[in-house]
């Protein structure tokens, strides 16, 4: 049984997750964007022990808090080197909004596609999907009770794609990452993406008009 918690962080409502595997208590924290109170919160509810701290990549509102919940509960800082320059430029992202922030902690393991991270009895597949920035990855878990479950980050949302304008942006890329990559993976799995409400590949491949299968 996996115990899995979503909710909107940040000023950009970055869809946040805590998924933990429910026989061993060992968590991740997926795109700390904020809520580092609720973060807490949830991991003293569960009994958690985080183990690591994962990234669909490096946007200032996925890891606008990875410092802290670090600092509080530990875990392994995890992101694909594709995205290492907009990591180390956390600040610079910030400033764009005018806002101050300390400077990001290191990364501790570079993760790249089919690798796999552990969370207790089960794992997540990393699985790269450049366009949205260089780095960009999803994470897709398969537990008996909840089914399949991919948490996409920016790169695919209900009925959207992640944008492709800002530095490392690729608008080809992105739709052969998910043609290539997503569409042709089970079709009932359902879809977290960073931002707004869930949906499958199913759905998106049939109805979602920037990318069909």
């Amino acid at each position: 049984m996996l115990i899995r918690e979503t909710f909107p962080a940040g000023a950009f409502q970055c869809n946040c997750t805590v998924l933990a595997c429910g026989d061993t208590k060992e968590a991740v924290v997926i795109d700390p964007g904020g809520e580092t109170q609720r973060i807490a919160e949830l991991v003293a509810h569960y009994d958690l022990t985080v183990r690591s701290i994962i990234h669909t990549h490096a946007h200032l509102d996925h890891i606008y808090c990875t410092r802290d919940v670090k600092q509080a509960h530990g875990g392994e800082v995890c992101l694909h080197r594709g995205d290492a320059f907009l990591y180390d430029g956390f600040a610079m992202q910030a400033a764009m909004f005018g806002w101050k922030v300390q400077a990001t902690v290191p990364v501790e393991r570079w993760i790249d596609h089919a690798d796999r991270i552990t969370l207790g009895n089960r794992s997540l597949e990393v699985i790269h999907t450049p366009g949205h920035t260089p780095g960009s990855v999803c994470f897709e878990v398969h537990d008996p009770d909840a089914g399949r479950l991919l948490f996409a980050g920016d790169t695919l949302f209900r009925r959207g794609i992640g944008r492709t304008d800002l530095p490392g942006g690729d608008s080809k890329q992105i739709v052969q990452s998910i043609q290539q990559r997503l569409f042709t993976r089970d079709l009932d799995t359902v879809v977290i993406p960073g931002h707004g409400p869930t949906t499958s590949l199913g759905d998106e491949a049939r109805a979602n008009p920037f990318v069909r299968a």
